[in-house]
């Protein structure tokens, strides 16, 4: 038994690995230049060896993609579980989003795409539904509903993660934007977007 768990051990520390060098390429050549080659020379093992964890480096990418919606549930988790007042709550866990793709820049531009040349899986990563539907809840709250429309809980989401994502998307992109300016603009818009759904 001892020795069946010392092997499992070595699996997960191996694929741990293996995943730890693709954030670190990621992070310091960008996802472009990620591959099996340049993650088994960091690891010091051999392709082969990666492909018996990850059957593409699509796979690999995926795996990462989960793990970084898990994190962001979290943190939007905590965020929500700061207030009790809606408002407070949609507004906290905005601000956490926003947090997580500044802290985690990397993560965030392979889970959305952002300077990758195309999105290499769909959007039925169940991981990406959780922190979305966390808002989408608080939003419904938020109405003073008792059965809000989802077409408006719908509408009311999307133009929060226009504005969030956007404003997130276009400091990535482009450096240089002060601090203070953004930290306006977001919390401006977060609070017009609030105000415009409370009855």
């Amino acid at each position: 038994m001892a020795s069946k768990d010392r092997k499992q051990r070595l699996k997960d520390d191996t694929r741990k690995s293996i995943l730890d060098a693709a954030m670190r390429i990621g992070k310091d050549e960008g996802w472009q230049a990620l591959s099996m080659r340049k993650i088994a020379d960091i690891i010091e093992y051999t392709p082969p060896v990666i492909y018996e964890y990850f059957a593409s480096k699509e796979a690999l990418m995926l795996e990462l993609t989960k793990k970084g919606y898990l994190m962001l549930a979290k943190d939007t988790q905590a965020a929500m579980d700061r207030h009790t007042l809606p408002e407070k709550q949609l507004e906290d866990m905005w601000l956490a989003y926003w947090n997580f793709a500044f802290a985690h820049k990397e993560l965030y531009q392979l889970m959305f795409g952002i300077e990758i040349n195309c999105c290499i899986w769909d959007n039925s990563v169940p991981e990406a539904e959780i922190p979305a539907n966390m808002i989408w809840d608080v939003i419904g709250k938020l109405t003073g509903m008792e059965n809000p429309p989802e077409d408006l809980i719908c509408k009311r989401y999307y133009t929060f993660w226009s504005v969030v994502h956007g404003l997130i998307s276009i400091n990535l992109v482009r450096q240089g934007v002060p601090a203070g300016i953004n930290d306006e603009v977001l919390k401006d818009a977060i609070g017009a977007i609030i105000r415009s759904i409370k009855p």
